[in-house]
């Protein structure tokens, strides 16, 4: 007999948040952690001239925390330690290529997002890696406080120094919200960062090979 799912109740006006009838998830941050947030989140929104109290804010600062905590969750995760549960010897020795890998950040000048897409490529020498471990490592290090620069050297590092291949290019495309919402305001402003290492580097035709494939 079929059994209906039960629809979470929720009983004040406004809208309700899908995550405010479920428990805090221990592997996203501790309870002191989330407590302190929340704290934190309350003081914010009476500086701005807020009433934590009014009844649309009562759970912002425990919604706030959580979103926090899901945003920055690759603090608590090892990117190196994922790619080293995928790894298999092969032979094949030309570029593996994944595009258009959806990035999500946030600055760590003004905490506001920035978002685009990620382009990751690498010339395996003996040692291949499950194609979706590169978009967890994309991932890994989205989830963190971040410039785009170091986000981008940080994907190649961690492929290069596991992997050890024959060359590693990375390239990422995002839009900044700091720039869009805020500061110049520029609406339509995109920002290009490229990191490589080996024959990336080395080999011309490697590069642009690699640059051409992305903008197909």
């Amino acid at each position: 007999m079929h059994t209906p799912i039960k629809t979470p109740l929720f009983t004040g006006r406004g809208t309700c948040c899908d995550d405010d009838e479920y428990p805090l998830d221990p592997q996203e941050l501790c309870p002191e952690a989330h407590a302190a947030l929340s704290a934190s989140v309350s003081t914010m929104l009476e500086s701005v001239g807020e009433d934590p109290m009014r009844e649309g804010l009562l759970k912002t600062p425990e919604r706030v925390a959580r979103s926090l905590a899901f945003l920055t969750r690759g603090y608590r995760q090892d990117p190196e330690e994922m790619l080293k549960k995928a790894v298999f010897t092969e032979s094949y020795d030309e570029m593996v290529l994944v595009r258009d890998i959806d990035i999500f950040s946030m600055c760590e000048h003004h905490m506001l997002p920035f978002f685009g897409k990620a382009h990751v490529a690498y010339i395996p020498d003996g040692k291949i890696v499950g194609l979706s471990k590169l978009a967890r490592v994309v991932e890994v290090f989205a989830r963190r406080l971040q410039v785009q620069e170091r986000l981008t050297q940080q994907i190649r590092d961690a492929i290069q120094d596991v992997l050890n291949p024959k060359g590693v290019g990375v390239v990422i495309e995002a839009k900044h919200m700091c720039m869009v919402m805020r500061g110049v305001e520029k609406l339509n402003s995109v920002t290009t960062t490229s990191a490589m290492s080996g024959q990336f580097i080395t080999s011309e035709s490697t590069r642009g090979e690699f640059l051409r494939l992305i903008r197909q």
